[in-house]
């Protein structure tokens, strides 16, 4: 059950050190209008679903975004998340964030694409971490109510007679 709990805390230290991530992009970040210029169509993945049935999730959309930058460079970035259908419009406006000591690191203003992997990762590990808790503690008490214990160290106590 230990490895459970540890796999669970794994996930949740890479959710936390994900959201320090994006606060530290926050606290540093610069705003900038940019505009949808364009989708990039990826290939979905295609999973296992049921029995013997593939199926295909089909290419999803990340928003190509074009802004300015404080130094007057015109620049664009895709957006890391995709969707499909795509969550952007072409020529629809969105507010950019990006650091002004390196603008190409830039990312759409949007509650998605700041929180959603630090939400994944640390919402699984912190159910994974919860439950083998949960498990681990349950079936220490039903041992204790059982009077299971451990294994108790035996030792020999070895006498010696004089004469």
């Amino acid at each position: 059950m230990s490895g459970v709990i540890v796999f669970g805390a794994l996930f949740l230290a890479i959710g936390l050190a994900l959201a320090g991530s994006s606060v530290s992009f926050l606290s540093e970040a610069k705003r900038a209008p940019g505009t949808v210029v364009g989708m990039d169509w990826r290939s979905g993945s295609s999973g296992q679903h049921g029995v013997g049935r593939r199926t295909h999730s089909g290419p999803t959309a990340h928003p190509v975004v074009a802004f300015t930058a404080a130094d007057g460079v015109r620049r664009t970035f895709t957006g890391s998340v995709g969707s499909k259908p795509p969550a952007y419009d072409e020529g629809e406006r969105v507010e950019v964030l990006y650091r002004p000591g390196s603008p190409e690191d830039a990312r759409i203003d949007s509650f998605v694409s700041l929180w959603l992997l630090p939400l994944v990762f640390g919402g699984i590990g912190l159910v994974i971490t919860g439950v083998g808790t949960a498990v681990a503690v349950v079936m220490r008490r039903q041992r204790a109510g059982a009077g299971i214990s451990a294994p108790a160290k035996t030792s020999v106590l070895k006498t010696t007679t004089g004469s």
